[in-house]
């Protein structure tokens, strides 16, 4: 890997070595220029369907490079444990029963009902504990230990490896973008959006994108340094960090642009939009990107730009609450 101001980002070359590995396994999702949304922002845009990979989300790509080089260090591996608010849950379910691995994966009580049997469908031994995030994950890290099992992290340069390939087939597809959109929660896909963007498109801009609920990263952003802050957010679990992971922050701030805070109102209006305009259905998380750039629209005028749909995971009743405007 080569080393970036702030940290170390995945090159060209092992992004182009990863997308190979998972070609057979992850197809490319597409990026569409859809003639609607063009037309409503008045600008050049496009949307990356990372809501069409097997587990709908972008993080569908991360576990099975994490999984591979795993093995390779740790042949004897009994297992593995992780925590999530769901898509990264899923992930480490579907690499995990690829490489036949028992997978053990904690989320908080009241975590998405589908998100959970999705996870359950993947295999995987789903343990509900705590009231957030982070205190499923410590309880994931004590049951690790007690039961010799490995932590798969939210956040790790393997976990960004994979992910960055999706980035570097947006790039590819759409040359000269001027600014791409991302959101944030652990920070591995604004990280790979880094990495990609260096080796394919340095002139392009990322702007990252938090839910105003689960703050920390903004906060920790513009102090550049680790802040916590409290999570409240109902539609925005795919962002629903309470304390920001040091080395991505680090990466975050030396590649990053800068941060936009986006409410729930602004997720449900952008879930509500994505839909009429392209009939894809998108989580919280998965329409902050559209929802920041559509607050800045009159800013986008005569500029090509993407905007991450990084996952459509959100349960039946809350999505049609959303469309009934309800939220």
């Amino acid at each position: 890997m080569t080393v970036a101001p702030g940290g170390t980002l995945p090159s060209r070359a092992e992004i182009e070595a990863a997308a190979s590995f998972l070609q057979p396994l992850m197809p490319p999702t597409p990026q569409y220029r859809w003639p609607q949304v063009a037309a409503a922002f008045g600008s050049d845009v496009w949307l990356k369907h990372e809501n069409h990979t097997p587990i709908g989300a972008f993080k569908g790509r991360s576990c099975h490079i994490y999984f591979r080089k795993l093995l390779e260090r740790e042949p004897g591996c009994r297992g593995v444990t992780t925590a999530t608010r769901g898509n990264h849950g899923q992930a480490v379910g579907l690499a995990a029963r690829h490489f036949n691995l028992p997978a053990t994966v904690y989320v908080p009580h009241g975590n998405s009902a589908e998100k959970n049997a999705a996870m359950r469908a993947l295999g995987v031994e789903l343990i509900e504990h705590g009231q957030d995030f982070q205190e499923a994950r410590e309880e994931a890290a004590r049951a690790a230990e007690q039961r010799g099992l490995h932590v798969v992290p939210s956040f790790h340069a393997d976990i960004v490896l994979g992910v960055a390939t999706y980035w570097s087939e947006l790039f590819r597809a759409v040359p000269d973008l001027d600014v791409v959109y991302v959101p944030i929660g652990m920070g591995s896909g604004a990280c790979a959006a880094a990495a990609a963007r260096n080796a394919y498109s340095p002139q392009t801009r990322i702007v990252g994108v938090v839910s105003a609920h689960a703050p920390c990263y903004s906060k920790s952003f513009a102090e550049r340094r680790v802040i916590e802050a409290p999570v409240q957010t109902r539609l925005g679990d795919g962002m629903a960090c309470r304390r920001p992971d040091a080395e991505a922050l680090e990466l975050i701030l030396a590649n990053v642009s800068r941060i936009v805070e986006v409410t729930d109102g602004e997720l449900a209006a952008a879930m509500r939009a994505i839909f009429a305009m392209t009939h894809n259905v998108a989580e919280g998380a998965g329409a902050a990107a559209f929802a920041a750039a559509w607050r800045e629209r009159d800013t986008l005028a005569g500029q090509r730009v993407a905007l991450a749909l990084t996952g459509g995971n959100v349960d039946t009743a809350l999505f049609a609450d959303v469309l009934a405007g309800r939220l």
